[in-house]
Formats: C-alpha cells, structure tokens, sequence
C-alpha cells in the first residue's frame, strides 16, 4: 500500500465516522414546529440575513410578513423585490431614532406596528415572519417585553420568526431556537466609504 492509498483510506474511515454522528443527529432530530430564530450582534448583516431567510421561505412557496422598526424611511431593495411576490410589509417608517429625536412620536409609531405584528402572530396562513429591528423596540421601553414573549409563545405551532437587531434582550435569547450573533470587525463607513445602494441597503 503507498503512502498515498494509505492517506486516502485514513480519510474515507474519517469521513465515514463523520457521516454517521450526523446521521444519528438528523435520526434523533424529529420534532417539528416552528423555529423562533435571533439574529444579534454589532455587526452588519442581521437584516440581510432575515430577509434571505425571507427571500428562501418564499422560494419554497411558503407565506410570508415582515414588520420593520427604525429604517423605514429609506428605499428597501428588498421590500421592493418582495411584495411582488406577494410578502406583507408593515413598516414603522419614522426612520433612526437620532433623526426623530420624538421619543412619544417614536412609540406610538412602533405601536402602531406592533399591533400588526400581533396579528400576524396569530395568522396561521402565516409561515415565516421577520421583525427587522424589534430588539431596538424592546430596549427603548415602546414595546413591552412579556407582551412580545406572550405574543411568540402562542403563536402558531409550524409559523417561524426571525428577530434582528443588536442587544437582543436574554429572555428573547433563552426562549429562541437559533442564535446567530453578527461580529463587527471591519466596515467601509467607518473608513468614509458612502452606503452603496443595492449592496449596504
């Protein structure tokens, strides 16, 4: 036996081995239902990530809904890509907090979507919902935490939801399936590079 031929059986054993504790764990993995997905961090990505999710929920045939905070006044690639297919968009629309500088404008505003996302919650025509930027909501006081925890605990068995935003609350962390935190380690605007449409928004 070479030392080649020896190499290539070590790894096929090692392989092998591979393949069967992933086997074991899709053959243990049999409960279905619904996922509640987070996706945190100070990293950028997060949005973009929930509406993939989105955009590959959609690609499956399933029905979708989005409810956006805080960015709602800039134009969205991806709302505009979207509704044609079909997904329901509630926006907050009053843009960054910085810029509103209205803190009771901002609240009622968030309430407003809130109220829809209640909805949406019990909607069980509903397979996938994104709540872009509820964390921020969460944080700042304009939408109750165990109404939000509530709200996710009886929503439909099989309806996932995916929540972005930075600074995640802990509850929200323990009672969700996934969490993908989005590290920060280098960004083109902190070296004075302009937001490129169709790439950073």
């Amino acid at each position: 036996m070479t030392a080649e031929t020896n190499k290539d059986e070590r790894h096929k054993a090692r392989q092998q081995k591979v393949k069967e504790q992933v086997d074991a764990r899709v053959a243990a993995a049999q409960e279905e239902k619904g996922l509640l997905l987070i996706i945190t961090g100070n990293g950028k990505g997060k949005s973009t990530s929930g509406f993939g999710t989105v955009a590959r929920a959609v690609g499956h045939g399933l029905n979708c809904a989005v409810a956006q905070f805080i960015k709602g006044t800039w134009d969205n690639g991806e709302r505009n890509l979207l509704e044609k297919l079909g997904v329901e968009f509630q926006v907050m629309a009053t843009g960054f907090t910085w810029e509103t500088q209205n803190k009771e404008a901002d609240r009622k505003a968030a309430q407003i979507v809130w109220q829809e996302c209640k909805r949406m919650l019990q909607d069980e025509a509903i397979d996938v919902i994104l709540f872009d930027e509820l964390t921020y909501m969460v944080s700042y006081g304009y939408i109750d935490l165990d109404e939000v925890v509530d709200a996710l605990n009886q929503r439909p068995k099989m309806q996932s939801v995916v929540i972005t935003g930075r600074g995640a609350h802990r509850t929200l962390i323990e009672m969700a399936d996934t969490v993908s935190e989005v590290k920060n380690i280098k960004h083109a605007f902190e070296s004075g590079v302009k937001a490129l449409k169709g790439v950073d928004w």
